[in-house]
């Protein structure tokens, strides 16, 4: 088998039927960067490599051009690098993956040519459903009311079949098969978020869970002071697109994002988990910079620095300082 092939075995589908509900009503969210230019895909340096199909920040959805599946007119032409990743590094233990997770590694697994270009078209056809709900919103949509917003709107257009395949196999594909051994956390694709479960934070743009991860939340901010939620509840939407993003970012390496970004099923951010950083920080509150600076120190003092992805995590992830284990 071709290791630069998706690996195959993909668990049957999911429905995606969309279910009757209220639509959200289109908002802007000043506090919430849009996906593509999140932190969580864009703090770390990016690899020399260039980009495959880069998606351009001048590419407009206010044309029409994505509606009745007409995405193909916004992506390049073929440019697909012919052979194969360069294969830079060979891991002697798991841990040098995590140590260096910003690597290549000989054995990483690649989307194919025909995924990568479904990839790309996916996310383009997100955005411009997230650009449809505003940035906060997109945190909880589910993919039922993310398929129904972007055929309600001409200037998205309605998923095609590949494009639905592509996220069924993304999702459905065992995320071992690639290299992040964590478990998922949330098995079916259409899973759904109740606002009224949620609370959104001020100054964030984020929400989180009522109850735990609420009060948690707010103690750690009374206790520590100078932080913020720099993410908190993702839907399976949100976090499909983070980790295309990565993917995009990775040359259409799965196992190299999935090393800085958990595949979507298997985030913790969407059962109660958040992250926190430094007031002012920005980005650098998504590195390891994090770690060292006084309010991360004050946290660890007082108790509050439960690291779900440590220096030496067995999940095949990075260090994550400024993940906050709630569940």
């Amino acid at each position: 088998m071709n290791r630069r092939d998706l690996l195959t075995g993909f668990l049957a589908g999911g429905a995606f039927t969309a279910a009757n509900g209220y639509l959200w009503q289109k908002a802007a969210d000043s506090f919430s960067p849009d996906t593509s230019n999140d932190p969580l895909v864009n703090a770390e340096p990016a690899s020399d490599r260039e980009t495959v199909f880069p998606l351009s920040e001048d590419t407009s959805l206010d044309s029409g051009a994505l509606a009745d599946g007409k995405i193909e007119d916004l992506l390049p032409e073929s440019k697909l690098a012919p052979g194969a990743v360069p294969q830079v590094a060979k891991a002697e233990h798991y841990l040098d993956k995590v140590r260096n997770f910003e690597s290549e590694f000989v054995d990483d697994i690649h989307l194919n040519e025909l995924e990568t270009r479904t990839m790309h078209s996916v996310l383009l056809r997100l955005k411009g459903v997230e650009r449809s709900v505003g940035h906060g919103n997109y945190n909880l949509i589910s993919f039922d009311r993310a398929l129904k917003f972007a055929k309600r709107f001409k200037q998205v257009g309605a998923f095609t079949r590949e494009e639905l395949d592509f996220l069924e196999k993304i999702f459905f594909t065992e995320a071992s098969a690639y290299g992040f051994l964590g478990d998922k956390v949330i098995t079916e694709l259409t899973a759904e978020i109740n606002p009224s479960d949620t609370v959104k934070i001020p100054y964030s743009g984020h929400y989180v869970y009522r109850g735990e991860a609420e009060n948690y939340y707010n103690k750690l901010k009374s206790d520590v002071g100078s932080i913020i939620l720099t993410s908190g509840i993702r839907s399976n939407v949100k976090q499909m697109h983070l980790f295309l993003a990565k993917c995009v970012q990775s040359n259409g390496n799965l196992s190299k994002a999935s090393r800085s970004l958990a595949p979507p099923g298997h985030s913790y951010h969407g059962i109660g988990d958040f992250d926190v950083g430094k007031i002012g920080w920005g980005s650098a509150n998504f590195t390891d910079q994090f770690s060292e600076s006084d309010e991360f120190k004050r946290m660890q003092d007082l108790g509050y620095v439960q690291i779900r992805y440590t220096a030496d995590n067995r999940f095949g992830v990075r260090y994550e300082p400024w993940h906050i284990k709630v569940v």
